[in-house]
């Protein structure tokens, strides 16, 4: 038999493909679940039990949250990456961590084809794609729920009728959990009017009193979170997700340009990642300076675009994620957070290197590194080419 490795998450869509590749197509099903911090040891146990069930021949867990960490998301927080000033590419990072993992063990195996369970309608199916092209490019690509175009109430009657049951009420809803964040798509975003109910969020809002929190940067890296230091971002991550998730900090729709052309709305929940983030940004704002800032700005824009759509093995990423990552040598302090239900405030920074020094002088207030003679010195040359301009534009207006 031809063997197939299906990229495997135990939800509807994968539960699909494993039936329908083994019973349909005759392969030998090899599933893959890539915890990219989404799934805890139960949940891990469980994962492996329902494909066994379904009926894959081996099933094998790779546990891939630090190296999603080292080697995409800390870029993430260098640059600052929220798309369209919203999201923070919850589910487009963790993608190419995931569809990277599945191509080497598909060739590690010596697989004949490599499957996944994404739709025709979303971004999923070409970041797989591209990878697996790129990676693995003798092998065949079967993707089940795309060419046959099926709705989740089709999933869910086929696998009723192979014996397998699946919560009507549970597929409403399709939901991704990773460590930089959880996406939630249904009926709501299916439209351009339309909030997720409360119901519909993975983490429930049980937490009413402000609580404030300091969390420590080392080198632009989250190292310490309310003076606990952690010996891997990771760990400090989980924790300040553990801390504010139950706020309902983090919760929006995002709404943006797929890369097949079409306007898609996704809900997601990212405490933890929204916090950092910002966070660091304010940190940076303090420590470095207004060119470093802008050209950051720049180009963590295109790295987060181009990570978004797929585009992760493009050499240009390399030499981007080389400048994020030098930019990062002062980005050392820490910085003040007040959580409130549903939203939260930063309130300050403190940083060895903060260049809001007040021996430099205090804005608004009084300069204390120049004189008055100075700035009207440094004025006159700063605008004297436009001055120039305009002398000689007036002149030449004055002559006709």
């Amino acid at each position: 038999m031809k063997k197939v490795v299906l990229a495997f998450s135990g939800g509807l869509d994968t539960s699909y493909c494993a039936i329908y590749l083994s019973k349909e197509l005759g392969y030998e099903v090899h599933t893959l679940i890539v915890n990219t911090g989404g799934f805890d040891d139960a949940e891990i146990k469980d994962i492996e039990k329902r494909a066994l069930n379904l009926g894959a021949k081996s099933h094998k867990t790779i546990e891939e949250t630090k190296n999603y960490y080292e080697k995409v998301i800390r870029f993430l927080v260098y640059g600052n990456v929220l798309k369209n000033a919203t999201y923070p590419l919850s589910v487009s990072a963790e993608r190419m961590s995931q569809a990277l993992t599945v191509a080497n063990y598909a060739k590690e195996i010596n697989a004949d084809a490599v499957a996944h369970g994404s739709t025709g309608a979303g971004n999923d199916q070409v970041r797989f794609d591209m990878v697996f092209q790129i990676l693995a490019p003798g092998l065949e690509i079967i993707t089940p729920i795309r060419d046959k175009k099926l709705s989740r109430e089709e999933e869910v009657n086929y696998l009723k009728a192979n014996g397998i049951a699946f919560s009507a009420e549970k597929a409403k809803y399709s939901i991704n959990k990773g460590i930089w964040g959880t996406s939630v798509g249904g009926k709501e975003t299916l439209n351009s009017l339309g909030m997720l109910p409360e119901e519909a969020w993975p983490t429930q809002v049980t937490k009413k009193e402000n609580e404030e929190i300091m969390l420590g940067f080392e080198k632009g890296e989250l190292v310490a979170v309310n003076k606990k230091k952690f010996s891997h971002p990771v760990e400090a991550i989980q924790f300040l997700q553990s801390i504010a998730g139950p706020y309902g900090i983090g919760r929006d729709i995002h709404i943006g340009d797929t890369i097949i052309g079409i306007k898609g709305r996704v809900g997601f929940e990212a405490a933890a990642p929204v916090l950092i983030i910002k966070a660091h940004h304010a940190l940076e704002k303090h420590v470095l300076t207004k060119w470093q800032l802008s050209w950051k700005d720049q180009l963590a824009q295109f790295y987060g675009n181009w990570l978004h759509e797929g585009q992760y093995l493009d050499p240009i990423m390399r030499n981007i994620e080389a400048f994020l990552t030098d930019s990062q040598e002062q980005v050392t302090g820490e910085v003040s957070i007040t959580l409130l239900p549903y939203r939260f405030q930063i309130n300050g920074i403190t940083s060895p290197y903060d260049l809001m020094s007040a021996k430099f002088g205090k804005y608004g207030e009084m300069n204390l590194g120049w004189t008055g003679d100075d700035v009207k010195g440094f004025t006159k040359i700063f605008g004297n080419q436009v001055a120039i301009y305009h002398q000689v534009k007036d002149g030449n207006k004055s002559r006709q």
